[in-house]
C-alpha cells in the first residue's frame, strides 16, 4: 500500500511550527509496511488543499492529512476535502451534540461574560457529504475519513497528542484492514562517529549498488549531530525472514566501516563510552573550553554515569587554564589557548587534579569570530590516560551551536577509539577525519 502525507497550515510554511507530525507518521506507517512516497505542506487555501489531495490520490492509495480541522476561519481542510470530492458540507447533528456536551463538561458552555460557546466552534461538526467522523478522544475537533474514487482520505488535527491518539485508534486499524496482512518491516541501525557522511556513503557504495536493483533490503544514510547512522531496512513475511535479509548487508557494512562503527540501534555514543570505562573499572574527568560544559552534561545524562564521571572543569578563559588546570603559562604563550599542545595539557591537568583514570579536554573556536587567528570551527581534543596521551585536531562546519555539538561527538569518539583498542594513546596523536562534507 502507498500513502502520502499532507500537512495543512500557513504556520508550517512560514516556519512558525516544525512539521514533526510528518516524521512521526512516516515512522508509524513504515513500521507496518506502508510505503510513504511523498510528504507535502500546503497553506490555508481551499483550492490548494483540494489540488494537493487530488494529486496525491493520483499516485497513492491513501492520503493522511494533519491540520486545518479547528473552529476558526483559517481551518479549511474540511472544505478542501469536499472540493476534491466534488461535494458540499453538511452539519453532523450527532457531532454537534457531542461538541456541546464536551463544552459543558469543560465548563465552557457559558463562555466569557455568559455569552455561551461561540457558534464558530460548531464548524468542527461540518463534514463533507459522504464522509464519516473520526473520534477525537483527548480533543474536540473530530477527524474526517472519506473515500474519493479508489482511494481514501484521512484528516486529523494538527495538535500532536490528538493526532497520535486518533491515528492509533482509528486511522491505523483502517489502513491495515485495507492493506491486508502487511509485510513485516525490520530496521537495523548502525551508528558511526569520527567519520563524515560522505565517507560512510563511499565506504558502502559497493553494497548500495549491489542492493539497488533488488529494492529489498535498502540502505539509507542519516546524518545528524555530527554522527551518521546507516539504516538497513528489510521487508518480509515475518521477522525471521527479514533478519535473514539484513544479516549479510549488516556484515558487509560492519566490515566496510571498521572502527568508525560504535553501536547498533538505540545505543548512544556516550553510553558506549561509559560502558567501556565501567568494564575497565576506569574513571573520567573532563576539561572544557569551547564546549562550555556540554561534554560533561552529555555524559552525566546517562543513568549510572556517577560511577564513572569524576567531574569536570570549564576553563573558558586562558588564565583559568593555567590556574585551574596547571597548563604552563609558557606553553600558553608559545602555542596559544587554541592548540593541540594546550588540549593535551588540559587533559593531563584535569586527570591529575580530579584523580581520574582518563582526562578528556576540548579547546577551539566555536564562533562567532576567530580567535588567535584560528578560524571558527577549529577544534583540538586532548586525551590523557595511563598509557600516554593523544590529540585530535580538525575543522568543524556550522554555526556556534553545531560546532559545539560536533565537538562533543569528536571528543567522545577519541576516548571510545582508545578504550576499544582501535587507536593507541601515543605522542603522535590521533589522525583527524577528512574534510567534513
Amino acid at each position: 500500500m502507498r500513502a502520502e502525507l499532507l500537512a495543512v497550515g500557513d504556520e508550517l510554511l512560514y516556519g512558525d511550527i516544525v512539521n514533526g507530525n510528518a516524521a512521526w507518521l512516516g515512522g508509524q506507517l513504515a513500521d507496518v509496511g506502508v510505503q510513504v512516497s511523498t510528504s507535502t505542506v500546503v497553506g490555508d487555501v481551499i483550492a490548494d488543499i483540494a489540488t494537493a489531495i487530488s494529486v496525491a490520490l493520483g499516485r497513492a492509495d491513501a492520503v493522511v492529512i494533519t491540520g486545518g480541522l479547528g473552529p476558526t476561519q483559517d481551518d479549511l481542510t474540511r472544505e478542501g476535502i469536499a472540493q476534491a470530492a466534488g461535494v458540499g458540507l453538511r452539519r453532523d447533528e450527532a457531532q454537534e451534540a457531542l461538541l456541546r456536551r464536551r463544552f459543558t463538561e469543560m465548563g465552557r458552555a457559558r463562555g466569557a461574560g455568559g455569552r455561551g460557546v461561540p457558534e464558530m466552534n460548531f464548524r468542527q461538526a461540518d463534514l463533507p457529504v459522504g464522509a464519516q467522523p473520526l473520534p477525537n478522544v483527548p480533543g474536540t475537533a473530530p477527524g474526517v475519513q472519506m473515500e474519493i474514487g479508489s482511494g481514501v482520505v484521512y484528516a486529523m488535527p494538527g495538535v500532536p497528542f490528538e493526532m497520535q491518539d486518533m491515528f492509533t485508534r482509528s486511522v491505523l486499524p483502517d489502513i491495515l484492514r485495507r492493506a491486508g496482512e502487511p509485510a513485516v518491516v525490520v530496521h537495523r541501525v548502525l551508528r558511526t562517529a569520527g567519520i563524515w557522511e560522505s565517507m560512510v556513503a563511499e565506504a558502502l557504495a559497493e553494497e548500495v549498488s549491489r542492493l539497488e536493483p533488488l529494492g529489498n533490503p535498502r540502505i539509507a544514510f542519516l546524518a545528524s549531530g555530527g554522527q551518521t547512522r546507516v539504516r538497513i531496512t528489510a521487508r518480509a513475511g515475518d521477522r525471521a525472514a527479514a533478519d535473514e535479509l539484513i544479516a549479510p548487508v549488516e556484515a558487509a557494512a560492519r566490515a566496510a566501516l571498521g572502527p568508525a562503527l560504535y553501536g547498533v540501534d538505540d545505543e548512544s555514543l556516550e553510553q558506549v563510552v561509559l560502558d567501556l570505562l565501567r568494564s575497565r573499572g576506569a574513571t573520567l574527568a573532563v576539561a572544557e573550553s569551547m564546549t562550555g560544559g556540554l561534554l560533561a552534561g552529555r555524559i552525566s545524562d546517562v543513568p549510572g554515569s556517577s560511577a564513572v564521571l569524576r567531574g569536570g572543569v570549564v576553563a573558558y578563559a586562558t588564565d583559568v587554564k593555567n590556574s585551574a588546570l596547571g597548563v604552563e603559562a609558557a606553553l600558553l604563550e608559545s602555542h596559544g589557548a587554541v592548540s593541540p599542545e594546550t588540549a593535551a595539557a588540559m587533559a593531563v591537568g584535569v586527570r591529575e587534579r580530579l584523580g581520574a583514570t582518563y582526562g578528556l579536554a576540548t579547546t577551539g573556536v566555536a564562533g562567532p569570530s576567530e580567535q588567535e587567528g584560528k578560524p571558527v570551527g577549529t577544534l583540538h581534543v586532548g586525551l590523557a590516560g595511563p598509557d600516554g596521551s593523544a590529540t585530535r585536531s580538525l575543522r568543524l562546519p556550522g554555526d556556534q551551536r553545531r560546532v559545539r555539538e560536533f565537538a562533543v561527538v569528536q571528543a567522545l569518539d577519541v576516548l571510545r577509539r582508545v578504550l576499544a583498542g582501535a587507536v593507541a594513546t601515543e605522542a603522535s596523536g590521533l589522525a583527524a577525519p577528512a574534510d567534513p562534507r
